[in-house]
């Protein structure tokens, strides 16, 4: 199978998040438009829920998506992204999704481009897709390492302690 390389960027139409694509396409929907209470919507309320990327540390527990998420949208770096060259697998009630995020973000007056190998990973849970795992993971040291100072700046305040 051939990576998909039309992106998903949150524009589509979300439909009724029974289908992969819907529930990717509500997740981006929500990180591009700083939106905590759709991001909550799209992961599961679960303590197994985990989040590697490149912000540092893994992250565990239902509380972790909302914390992190909140600390990126706080900070000046205003990322967006959208997901592309990905494949989506799927067995029974779950199904992951890997590929690339490729966007910008702010690093003071510049905008930057931004690189990130993502895999996802969802569940279905009462009818709808629910996102139980996100590793993300940015190859270039100097562009890490420049994305971390962005968001972590002072108004982005601390990421949640790692579990």
């Amino acid at each position: 199978m051939q990576p998909m390389q039309e992106p998903i960027t949150g524009k589509e139409d979300l439909g009724d998040l029974s289908q992969p694509e819907q529930a990717l396409a509500q997740f981006y929907k929500a990180f591009n438009s700083r939106d905590l209470a759709m991001i909550d919507a799209n992961f599961a309320a679960s303590d197994e829920v985990a989040i590697d990327n490149p912000l540092g540390g893994i992250g565990r527990g239902a509380d972790v998506p909302h914390k992190m998420y909140e600390t990126v949208f706080r900070s000046p770096a205003d990322v967006h992204v959208e997901f592309w060259d990905y494949s989506i697998d799927r067995v029974g009630d779950v199904f992951w999704a890997i590929g690339r995020e490729r966007g910008t973000y702010r690093d003071g007056d510049a905008v930057k481009d931004l690189n990130i190998r993502t895999t996802r990973v969802f569940c279905r849970i009462d009818g709808r897709w629910r996102q139980v795992h996100h590793h993300g993971s940015i190859e270039d040291a100097k562009l890490l390492a420049d994305y971390q100072n962005a968001v972590r700046s002072p108004q982005g305040g601390a990421l949640p302690p790692a579990k």
